[in-house]
């Protein structure tokens, strides 16, 4: 998950383009928040259009109709685009930022079909439609909920690559154990690749059933596996649930007096009073 990008800055002085960019970029106005759900509400449409689009008995009977969609949706997601690099100051950092690539990937594919001569080479392009999906990640720039999440995510990136590296160094060794234990027995562990993607599958407790040990001693260690992958499993939720806590907590506002001035109400993660500056007492 990337970290929240920050907002790009409005425009030179002019009247109009201040206004637009206030209404597309913040949600601080009335036409702002209107604008946001009208967008989300046609982020989701347009995605669950490609969905249909993709059902071979709904494409031969409502092809036409789907297509005609898909490209009202483009037309209107092209211009938010261009709307976009123009009322921003910075136009090609926007468009590398990580919002600007999701909405260029977004409309990309359907104006690469017109611009191909080849008609073989529509087949390929298909494939690229369902770049189109890549719409729905485009919500989050749109929640305000959602900046919440990836601020958590991003500042416990940290602490959860640590994790993931030693589930990874982990799993090696694990995989490794079980190669040496039921090898030769025809029971799936040809290799240590594949013995250690059955210990993944193992400890994410998802358990395919495709490679399963025989050996007495390879049961046992599968079964210290599964166990262990209950308790490590729930790691890095309690990671992302406890920076979460941390930043509603330093949101919420208390009822701490300051001594100096009398002033009540400050922030969970006050040290100093915001009328007078005075260090706040618990």
């Amino acid at each position: 998950m990337p970290p929240i990008p920050p907002i790009p800055q409005p425009p030179e002085p002019n009247a109009k383009r201040q206004a637009l960019w206030r209404v597309i970029f913040l949600s601080d106005t009335r036409a702002g928040r209107i604008f946001d759900v009208v967008l989300l509400w046609l982020i989701g449409i347009s995605v669950i259009t490609v969905a249909l689009e993709s059902v071979e008995e709904l494409r031969a009977t409502f092809g036409n109709t789907l297509v005609l969609a898909e490209w009202a949706f483009t037309l209107i997601f092209t211009v938010e685009y261009l709307l976009r690099l123009w009322v921003v100051r910075r136009r090609w950092r926007y468009a590398a930022s990580f919002f600007g690539l999701v909405d260029l990937i977004s409309i990309l594919p359907s104006w690469l079909e017109l611009v191909v001569p080849d008609a073989h080479y529509f087949l390929a392009l298909r494939v690229l439609r369902l770049m189109r999906m890549f719409r729905i990640l485009r919500m989050a720039g749109h929640v305000e909920e959602a900046a919440v999440l990836v601020a958590a995510l991003n500042a416990s990136r940290r602490k959860i690559i640590v994790f993931f590296v030693s589930i990874l160094s982990l799993v090696c060794v694990e995989g490794t154990i079980m190669y040496v234990l039921e090898r030769g027995t025809n029971s799936g562990f040809s290799n240590i690749p594949q013995s250690i993607y059955w210990a993944i599958v193992t400890i994410t407790t998802v358990g395919y059933g495709d490679i399963s040990p025989v050996t007495i001693a390879g049961k046992v260690m599968a079964s210290i596996i599964m166990l262990t992958g209950f308790a490590i499993i729930a790691v890095p939720t309690g990671i992302v649930t406890s920076e979460l806590n941390r930043r509603a907590t330093a949101t919420e506002v208390d009822h701490r007096c300051c001594g100096e001035c009398g002033c009540v109400g400050h922030l969970g993660a006050a040290i100093y009073c915001h009328q007078c500056g005075r260090e706040l007492t618990t």
